[in-house]
């Protein structure tokens, strides 16, 4: 078996992962990131990026990579909550005046192979199957097994489990979930080209929700949602036409566009899941992205969460290379809680499908209050040392 050290260790080379590594790499550290999956594969995702999310690209200067993707601008948010749609503008600030919604396929390589220019190792194929730790239990690197076979250890000062939702970094360190949600959507998506819409288009009727998002290589992403026991009502005896039924209820302005447009691929399925927080860091190791905080997708505000906290951990990490490690990690979770329960909350009464028309007018509000909270903290991240930051949180 062969041993290698590193000063982090990142499990998981999605937008998480990949961003947490850029950040620790950019700063000097050695770093070795490792998934399970194969270099730009395809995954379930909401593609949408939020203002904050877009601005942290930007800084990170990787946002205009995504642009000469192909990625097309969003200037504008449409809300289809009754017979009059309400249309809002996206207002250039930071530099910014417009939000994306990359591929997967687009964004994932874009953020690692950021990270490798940077000086992070990238290995792919790879399978995670156990932790080191030493004899006070503080974990201090991965067992793994490359895609050829060949078992190796990589130590490492602190572990990051960025393997999403269902993370087995989590469950090896025993992360215990601190705010478990109620509520989850079922939801079915597609990708459609040439239709006439621009901008993002969210759909709101009792009991179901829509949205349409832009995506590259003139295609949309349309994706209907429900609850999950409706999800499984619907697509009973097939997924199509489950998908058209749930369509027509949520968005029934969606339905003749669509059908006047040509599908791409396959229609895909979430059939749901709780959204939790779970303990952020302990000796040696942290979760960042939907392992550590995975929220219901009908905000769509999953993916600039992940770089959100990225940033907030890997602050937090090259801090801790000379100061209190316990202190500044607990100091991220802190800061990553006091952003999150708001988006949390409001999120999971939105997955519910319990409203009417006036109370998701209220909690759309309260959503985008949240956001703008948000994205004020993120604003200030360069303004202030990570070490002050996170002690000043814990």
């Amino acid at each position: 078996m062969t041993e290698s050290e590193y000063d982090a260790v990142v499990v998981g080379a999605r937008p998480a992962g990949a961003a947490t590594a850029l950040l620790l790499a950019r700063a000097g550290l050695r770093v070795l990131v490792v998934d399970r999956s194969a270099r730009g594969a395809d995954t379930l995702s909401t593609h949408a990026l939020m203002r904050t999310g877009v601005l942290q690209l930007s800084r990170w200067q990787v946002l205009d990579r995504v642009v000469d993707a192909g990625t097309p601008p969003v200037r504008s948010a449409t809300f289809h909550l009754g017979p009059e749609p309400i249309t809002i503008p996206i207002e250039p600030t930071d530099g910014i005046d417009a939000l994306y919604a990359p591929r997967r396929t687009v964004l994932d390589p874009i953020l690692a192979n950021a990270a490798a220019a940077a000086g992070a190792e990238l290995r792919y194929g790879v399978a995670v199957i156990g932790l080191c730790r030493d004899r006070t239990g503080r974990v201090t690197g991965i067992v793994g097994r490359d895609a050829a076979g060949n078992a190796f250890t990589a130590r490492a000062r602190i572990t990051v489990g960025a393997d999403g939702m269902g993370s087995r970094v989590a469950q090896w360190v025993d992360a215990s979930i601190e705010r478990a949600g109620a509520a989850a959507s079922g939801v079915v998506y597609g990708y459609w080209t040439g239709l006439p819409l621009d901008g993002y288009h969210w759909y709101f009727r009792p009991g179901a929700a829509a949205g349409a998002i832009p995506t590259n290589h003139g295609q949309t992403c349309v994706f209907v949602s429900t609850t999950r026991q409706g999800l499984r009502d619907a697509v009973r005896d097939d997924l199509a036409t489950g998908f058209g039924r749930m369509l027509g209820a949520a968005a029934p302005e969606l339905v003749d566009l669509i059908g006047a447009s040509a599908p791409v691929g396959p229609l895909h399925r979430f059939s749901g899941r709780a959204g939790h927080l779970r303990r952020a860091a302990g000796p040696g190791w942290a979760l960042v992205g939907d392992a550590g905080y995975f929220k219901d997708p009908i905000s769509a505000h999953g993916l600039t969460d992940a770089l959100r906290d990225a940033e907030l951990l890997a602050r937090a990490i090259i801090a801790a290379s000379a100061g209190d490690e316990a202190a500044l990690l607990a100091g991220y979770q802190a800061i990553r809680d006091r952003l999150s329960m708001p988006l949390f909350g409001v999120t999971n009464a939105i997955a519910s499908y319990s409203w009417d028309t006036p109370t998701i007018s209220s909690l759309l509000r309260q959503l985008s209050a949240a956001m703008a909270g948000e994205l004020g903290e993120v604003r200030g991240f360069d303004d202030m040392p990570a070490s002050a930051m996170c002690l000043a949180a814990s």
